[in-house]
């Protein structure tokens, strides 16, 4: 059994990263537990520079920044595998 987790999205409002929440949402559905972080906050950009968000998209899953979008776009095989 999967236990839920906490998923937390960056986001600067930019069309990837409105894909990155759409895909985050879609695959986490309600067994987890998601969080979009605006980065034009600045409470935002301190929690980001805490996890070692360099760029946005960026998704943290309990605590740990996933490797999925370091590319072009979030890479969906690797949060499907950090989600089990």
């Amino acid at each position: 059994m999967n236990t839920k987790k906490k998923i937390e999205v960056f986001s600067a409002g930019c069309s990837t990263c409105n894909e990155t929440i759409e895909l985050v949402n879609r695959l986490a559905g309600s067994s987890h537990e998601v969080i979009v972080h605006d980065m034009q906050k600045s409470e935002t950009a301190t929690r980001a520079k805490n996890y070692g968000v360099r760029s946005v998209p960026a998704v943290v899953i309990d605590g740990k920044l996933a490797s999925c979008c370091a590319g072009r776009g979030p890479e969906e095989h690797v949060l499907v595998a950090a989600l089990r």
